[in-house]
């Protein structure tokens, strides 16, 4: 069941990504020739208008295909009036761009439907201190609760955490305990701490920790664009610092995944219920929206450099090099991918 949902998932994601493409070929006048889902042999198609709509028989992506333009094949050209080819560079830069918006879209429509159902997050209740920490030395006990930084009344541990960083000086921090509220005054040290991709950095820090105890957070309509903005922000982020520290080598390309990991963690997420769903399959999108406008040809991201090349130059791409760099890129993703299966393989064959 836990597969067949990854699935679902995953072609839902491609579905929309394509269909981004779709509609605004449509609005600019370019004629669709395939809508499909999957790449390989069709398995199912119907033609509705002058369009066909399949499923392919490998659910690992999907594409549009265009009147006047072919991955397989640059040259394909067409110069009829309703032919990707003849509209003007900025409007298929749009048309391309449409896609990873779609995605980037569909995320920030999760995140709009995770907050209204109730997001859960750390409860500003103090677990344990470090040693000798500001905290500690300040009377700061376990189980005190956080009402209050610098006049800011306190909800989640997220808000202690950003307060403590935005400090220029003292802070005061009201605590409640058994009832009563107490005020302390504490300046927070700068202290050493590892990052999620293993790095020492600095940051400022009274010492403290959460208890592990959570509250769930509903928000109004008039709170939900902007937690949902908040959120695709965040993944958007979170994603391009993973690809910077890979190519930085932080990060070991052994810790690449490919479609068997998503298939697997989508999996575990279903599993959770439709929070951790939602909220996986959002992360998965902006991932997609990513990865689609990076600048390597065959990609979205290459088509746009191209086109941009074209607007700017006023003269297309030479096609020798055109096509060149496109089978490039289609070598290099398939190479990708054949890596990522590679790694997800060795990691099930070790237990991880």
């Amino acid at each position: 069941m836990g597969t067949l949902t990854s699935l679902l998932v995953l072609s839902f994601l491609i579905f929309f990504h394509e269909l981004g493409h779709f509609l605004a070929a449509r609005f600019f006048g370019v004629h669709v020739e395939v809508f499909s889902i999957g790449f390989g042999k069709k398995v199912f198609s119907k033609i509705i208008g002058k369009t066909e709509y399949c499923f392919s028989l490998i659910p690992l992506g999907g594409y549009v295909q265009m009147k006047g333009q072919d991955d397989k094949d640059p040259t394909k050209l067409s110069y009829d009036a309703d032919s990707y080819t003849t509209k003007a560079p900025w409007k298929r830069i749009i048309i391309l761009f449409a896609g990873p918006f779609a995605n980037f879209l569909l995320a920030f429509l999760l995140y709009m439907a995770i907050g209204s159902m109730g997001v859960s997050k750390l409860s500003p209740i103090i677990g344990q201190m470090s040693e000798n920490s500001v905290a500690l030395e300040a009377g700061i006990q376990s189980n005190d609760r956080i009402v209050m930084i610098d006049g800011v009344l306190i909800q989640t541990w997220d808000e202690v955490s950003a307060l403590i960083q935005k400090s220029t000086d003292t802070l005061e921090v009201k605590i409640e305990r058994a009832g009563s509220v107490f005020t302390f005054h504490m300046t927070p040290k700068i202290t050493q701490y590892q990052n999620m991709f293993g790095e020492i950095l600095e940051k400022k820090m009274l010492g403290i920790s959460p208890s592990g105890k959570t509250l769930e957070i509903h928000y109004g309509m008039d709170e939900l664009p902007q937690f949902a903005w908040e959120q695709t922000l965040r993944a958007t982020t979170l994603i391009l610092t993973g690809l910077q520290k890979l190519v930085e080598g932080v990060v070991s390309p052994k810790e690449m995944g490919g479609i068997i990991s998503i298939v697997k963690v989508t999996s575990d997420a279903s599993d959770a219920g439709i929070i951790a769903l939602f909220a996986l399959t959002a992360l998965i999108s902006v991932n997609l929206g990513v990865f689609n406008l990076l600048p390597i040809p065959a990609l979205d991201g290459g088509h746009i450099m191209f086109n941009a090349y074209e607007m700017l130059t006023k003269k297309a791409p030479n096609e020798k090099i055109l096509t060149s760099l496109t089978m490039a890129g289609w070598g290099l993703l398939l190479s990708l991918m054949a890596f990522t299966i590679i790694n997800d393989i060795y990691r099930l064959a070790n237990g991880n």
